[in-house]
């Protein structure tokens, strides 16, 4: 399949591990002009290396996307950097996990609005490069209940449903939009791998419940999120994609 990304500008915040690093690197491996943005600066530059051996023109910037000041100020030198912007794909969760404020404004802050300021910005951009995409990274938490996690689950399905609003609206510009549902993702670093260390009757009880008998990798949801902010996936907007092996049935 000719997915015919070559030269085309990406961004992707929290970019510099796991889904966002895998989401960055399979659009540089297609050609893409890549833009990512973290906290991290030491994490950031050594994924902006791993970037750049595909060749294309890597951009990155330390952020923090839970300042509306910071996010836009990213975002302007990221266009900049690309030249052109075809595809925004907001990654970044809070992990928002206690039922409190903090846990609350935490997955406020990043995983919606976040994602909604990234959108504001990025929508103009887009359309005037012709049309493209915008893909949100939410999770299967926000498809079902989330008893452990309930701020998180809950915003999640928040966004879902506000990737629903976008593609109708933005539709008519040429912008696509669709969300992501990834389920437990296993990576170095991870929160999956921080429980098989720690809380080992966690992480056993969530693999027995994926009838694919494994966590999925990084890499299997940067491929959908490929294909989606590809021509290939042209007729596909307003989705929320579950990428699970099954584990939500």
């Amino acid at each position: 399949m000719q997915l015919k990304l070559k030269g085309k500008g990406v961004i992707v915040t929290g970019g510099s591990r796991g889904i966002g690093l895998s989401i960055a690197e399979g659009f540089a491996a297609e050609g893409a002009n890549v833009s990512i943005c973290a906290r991290d600066p030491i994490a950031l530059e050594a994924a902006r290396v791993q970037l750049s051996a595909h060749g294309s023109i890597v951009h990155a910037q330390s952020c923090d996307v839970s300042d509306a000041n910071a996010l836009e100020h990213y975002l302007s030198a990221a266009c900049e950097a690309l030249g052109t912007l075809n595809v925004l794909v907001n990654n970044p969760s809070g992990f928002g996990r206690g039922d409190d404020e903090e846990g609350w404004q935490k997955s406020i802050d990043i995983d919606l609005m976040a994602s909604v300021r990234g959108s504001w910005h990025a929508a103009p951009q887009i359309e005037k490069a012709g049309g493209g995409a915008i893909i949100h990274i939410s999770s299967i938490s926000g498809l079902t209940h989330s008893q452990r996690t309930p701020p998180y689950g809950a915003i999640k399905a928040a966004l879902n449903q506000y990737t629903k609003t976008q593609a109708i609206d933005l539709a008519p510009r040429g912008i696509r939009v669709n969300a992501i549902a990834p389920g437990s993702i296993y990576f170095e670093g991870g929160l999956w791998a921080q429980a098989e260390r720690e809380n080992r009757p966690l992480y056993d009880s969530i693999l027995a419940g994926i009838p694919s008998g494994r966590f999925g990798t990084p890499q299997e949801v940067a491929e959908l999120a490929v294909f989606l902010g590809s021509d290939a996936g042209r007729w596909i907007t307003g989705q929320t994609i579950a990428v699970d092996g099954g584990q939500m049935l």
